[in-house]
């Protein structure tokens, strides 16, 4: 692996631990590690209602943002609850949390 690789992601791990990344999860952070697709599609489709309504009243022929703007939205949320369930694997490859 390329040093520029190894150190973004020591600095990464680094950051992660400066925000509290050692302590352990909470009911809801093991809910959405366990259910990335579910927790993003749970944000995408009100964002997607939202920018819908938005859009009826400024311009009714552009639903194409809607959809895209609410599944843009759901893809940042799905992909922070994957980063969750990362976080939670490497708590338990290093001990610090049984899984439970």
């Amino acid at each position: 692996m390329a040093n520029w690789q190894r150190s973004l992601r020591d600095a990464f791990w680094a950051w992660d631990r400066a925000l509290g990344g050692q302590r352990r999860p909470t009911r809801i952070q093991k809910w959405v590690a366990r259910h990335p697709i579910l927790v993003g599609l749970s944000m995408a489709v009100p964002f997607t209602l939202f920018f819908l309504m938005l859009s009826r009243e400024e311009e009714p022929d552009d639903p194409l943002f809607a959809g895209f703007a609410g599944l843009a939205l759901g893809l940042i949320f799905g992909l922070t609850a994957v980063s969750e369930r990362f976080r939670q694997r490497r708590l338990k490859r290093l001990g610090m949390w049984d899984g439970s």
